[in-house]
């Protein structure tokens, strides 16, 4: 059992970075736009993979999802709906508040929705025998999350210092266009939406992985299963919204002419759903705690991923003094509360 957690412990770690470094390949782009990127990334992504992985490695795909109750494939594509709603507010948010403060804001409050959550609702499968709140392991996950949302706070406090540094010595015709306090608003409710990517999984696992096993898939395959059918609701928003913009703007010609950034948009959804494939295992390996612990987990290694990658891409270059001091401190605390929530989960 001790195994396996650590096993798990270390699938949503690497879950985590991997999301947090994805957007690597959009900064390689020149072409392509929002709508050509989201559109070719998230169909591979939300799609293409995990239906392709399902088919083929699920025997009686189908005869298995008919026999999982109505409401649990409906409930799932619910929840991965939010998680694409906020998807697109985030976008929105990078050009109104910055990226690393809507990262900070998102991830916080994120955090807090996605690991509370499931030990007040239980989630299914294994995850239903999940500890109350005012359990000793409950208490010790909601430290962990505590000490997160602090990590989360200085991060914040850091993107935003380094985005205002940058922005002052900015030319004037580049600095970003106002629109701060609906920003705010919107990253906050993208927030709460985020945490959407994890319950897609964690409340509907049971049911579908049982029926894939119970028809001959093995378990790696069958929790693709679960993403594949949940994944649905997100591709609602995230492919169907940017095949509206290129149509809106007659921009679907951008596609054909651009062979090797349509290849960096399949890396990008590649990158993409890798963490969800390894966040669905990892919880499960997590055991009864998995869906709050796994979920924590990789949000805090999502933004020490997403600062990772800023600073091997340059994105803190000539910033010094405070910012750089606060991102080191959050490093810190982010890493702590980690190790608090496995703590949490050892209890359990």
């Amino acid at each position: 059992m001790e195994s396996s957690i650590l096993g798990g412990l270390i699938v949503v770690v690497i879950s985590g970075l991997v999301m947090g470094t994805s957007p690597w390949p959009l900064k390689l782009m020149r072409q392509f736009k929002y709508e050509q990127f989201a559109f070719v990334s998230m169909l591979f992504a939300l799609i293409v993979l995990p239906w392709a992985i399902t088919l083929f490695a699920c025997p009686n795909t189908f005869a298995a999802y008919k026999s999982v109750p109505a409401g649990i494939l409906i409930k799932s594509n619910l929840f991965s709906l939010a998680w694409g709603i906020a998807q697109v507010l985030a976008l929105l948010c990078f050009v109104k508040i910055g990226v690393s403060l809507t990262y900070g804001i998102l991830c916080a409050i994120g955090a807090c929705v996605g690991v509370i959550t499931p030990m007040v609702f239980k989630a299914s499968g294994a995850f239903q025998m999940a500890p109350d709140l005012s359990s000793k392991a409950g208490l010790t996950v909601l430290a962990g999350v505590a000490v997160m949302v602090v990590g989360v706070f200085f991060a914040s406090l850091s993107g935003f210092g380094r985005e205002k540094m940058l922005q002052a010595n900015a030319p004037k015709a580049e600095r970003q266009p106002g629109g701060f306090g609906l920003g705010l608003l919107m990253v906050v409710v993208a927030g709460v939406l985020s945490a959407g990517w994890g319950f897609a999984f964690a409340y509907s696992q049971g049911p579908i992985i049982e029926a894939m096993k119970a028809h001959g898939a093995a378990d790696f395959p069958a929790g693709i299963a679960v993403w594949a059918v949940a994944l649905l609701g997100a591709a609602l928003v995230n492919v169907l919204y940017p095949a509206y913009l290129m149509t809106r703007n007659r921009s679907w010609n951008v596609l054909a002419a651009n062979g090797k950034e349509i290849a960096l948009a399949l890396v990008y959804g590649l990158l993409f759903f890798i963490p969800s494939a390894l966040l669905g295992k990892g919880m499960v390996l997590l055991g009864v705690l998995g869906a709050s612990v796994g979920f924590g987990v990789v949000q805090g290694t999502l933004i020490l991923g997403g600062q990772a990658l800023g600073f091997v891409s340059g994105e803190w270059r000539g910033v010094s003094g405070k910012p750089r001091q606060q991102i080191y401190i959050a490093i810190v605390i982010l890493i702590l509360s980690m190790v608090i929530l496995a703590l949490g989960n050892s209890l359990a």
